[in-house]
This record gives structure tokens, sequence and C-alpha cells, in this order.
């Protein structure tokens, strides 16, 4: 199989991607991953119903995964025969965007899953004076993110990025006693220290 990160949204693939993409026998990813590759498919594309079932797909499959996949995206589920192409992630966006500095970065996620390790991981990492990318969870985003900075005496930008690529694309620095709030679920904060 081969896994083909297509970017955080429209116009994010690497020309790696296009090509493993145009080449593919058969396609598989989400309708959203399928949607933003639409014009590079010139084969029959299927949504995946069950990822836990990805390794039953055909060898020569290309599976869509949105952002990178090695970032809460689909690499997970590679064996160590499978190809992985790397797609422009909400990470590199959000720093460029920002203008942050990726060197002193902690990247934790709460995307899809249980927000207390993230929580533990965001307090170590910014008591250890790093900058912060989160992939929040429906109840850990800028408001309680915020929250727990304020707890913590902790001074910070907080920066929300919303809609990477789409028309509706949003970025808002706000503060920890002025955090930006989300319009959206598809969004990621940066937390700047310095």
């Amino acid at each position: 199989m081969i896994i083909v990160g297509v970017g955080v949204g429209p116009n994010m693939l690497t020309q790696e991607a296009i090509a493993a993409i145009r080449s593919a026998p058969v396609i598989y990813g989400s309708g959203r991953s399928i949607e933003l590759v639409k014009d590079f498919i010139n084969c029959e594309a299927h949504i995946i119903k069950n990822y836990r079932e990805l390794h039953l797909l055909p060898a020569d499959a290309v599976v869509l995964s949105t952002g990178d996949p090695m970032f809460s995206g689909l690499g997970k589920f590679a064996d160590e025969n499978d190809k992985v192409i790397t797609g422009v992630s909400s990470i590199q966006a959000s720093c460029a965007r920002f203008h942050v500095e990726m060197s002193h970065l902690a990247i934790i996620t709460a995307h899809g899953r249980d927000p207390s390790p993230a929580r533990e991981a965001l307090i170590r990492e910014v008591g250890l004076g790093k900058n912060i990318f989160l992939l929040p969870a429906e109840n850990f985003g800028s408001k309680e993110v915020a929250d727990l900075l304020r707890e913590m005496g902790v001074e910070a930008k907080i920066c929300l990025y919303e809609n990477i690529g789409y028309p509706e694309e949003r970025a808002v620095v706000g503060s920890v006693q002025n955090p930006p709030l989300a319009e959206s679920d598809m969004y990621c904060l940066l937390v700047v220290q310095r």
C-alpha cells in the first residue's frame, strides 16, 4: 500500500503525491481527501469505511491521508513494506503563517482521543519553556488551553488557524486572557511563549 499525504487543505500536494495519485490503479480515502485530489484521480476511488482494515487492501492501492500521514494520519497503519509519501501538515502551515520556528516546538495531539495525555504533555512542555502545536479535541480547545495556562501563570500568544487552505481560512492571534475561539472543527492551535 502507498499512503499519500494530500496536505491539510487545497493546493498543498507535493509533486510526488500528484504522481502517485495519477498512476494509482485504485484509490481509497475519506470523502474530504478524495475531494482534495479529484483533479488528479484517473482510477476508481473508494471511501474508506473501516480504517482498521487497511491491511486488507491490495498492495498497490493508494490510500489518501489528509495533512501528513505521520501526524495523526494513516501512516500509523503502514507496515514496513508500505510506502509513505509526505504531505503538507497543519504544523508546517501554522508555523509558516504565524512565523513560529519549529525547532523549539512541542507537537501534541488530542484529536480523536482522550485529551488527558495531551493536557499532561502541554503542562510538561510549557514548563520546559517550549512553544506548543496542538491538534485540539472537542473538549480541549483554545478556551481550555487558556484556562490551563492561566492556572500555570504563563503568559503566551494563542494562535488559532482554521480551515487551512480553504476560502473560509481564518488565522487569529489571542492571549491567555482573551483566547481566539474556533468557528469550525477543522483547526489547530499554537501556544507561543517566545
